[in-house]
């Protein structure tokens, strides 16, 4: 059974975000709709919510690191330290240059800082410029230790399941997987996931 609804542009933002969709259906959406395929997952995702909440294509322009940029006008005008996070934040050109201006061209967006912006609607620019800093710090304290990124959710699904479920196969792990991001919300293992298997 999938619930997950199909990925065309009449979708919300808000189900989109909700579903795990597999970085080659997003790419196929992208190419359909004419939006860049470039980058990462993370990448990907971002640039449809973007789409579906805005109608807005960005598209890349090669700068001088080689790296993909994004050609939109940015006012980093409006937003300043002392300017509220908003309700259901979206990376964008915007925030990437106002975050550029205040931290320097060292600045990017990583997954860890994505989420801190996500779940702290409400606070200052000026605590996430804070967070940004200590991230990086716990980032260089971390370094050496094995951890799955969070774009590479079936392989932290698989592991969690086995962690939990001793003697179980491979085939029972990925029916519950498969069960599990036809789900709306987090594609995390918990221990309701093996009512799939009874």
């Amino acid at each position: 059974m999938n619930n997950r609804p199909t990925l065309t542009k009449s979708l919300s933002n808000d189900e989109f975000i909700e579903y795990y969709y597999l970085k080659e259906e997003l790419v196929v959406f992208c190419r359909k709709e004419g939006l860049a395929t470039s980058g990462g997952k993370q990448d990907v995702t971002s640039r449809i919510s973007n789409y579906l909440k805005t109608g807005e294509r960005l598209k890349p322009t090669a700068s001088r690191s080689g790296k993909a940029k994004y050609k939109t006008n940015v006012n980093t005008d409006e937003l300043t330290v002392e300017s509220i996070i908003e309700e259901g934040f979206v990376c964008s050109e915007k925030h990437r240059a106002f975050f550029k201006s205040v931290i320097g061209n060292k600045f990017s967006f990583n997954v860890v800082f994505q989420k801190y912006l996500k779940s702290h609607a409400g606070c200052k620019y000026s605590e996430a410029v804070y967070e940004w800093y200590k991230i990086q710090e716990d980032k260089k304290k971390n370094r050496g230790k094995s951890k799955i990124d969070s774009q590479f959710e079936y392989n932290t699904y698989i592991r969690d399941f086995f962690k939990c479920n001793e003697g179980k196969s491979l085939d029972e792990a990925i029916k519950c997987w498969k069960y599990k991001k036809s789900l709306s919300g987090h594609n995390k293992y918990e221990k309701e996931d093996l009512l799939i298997l009874a």
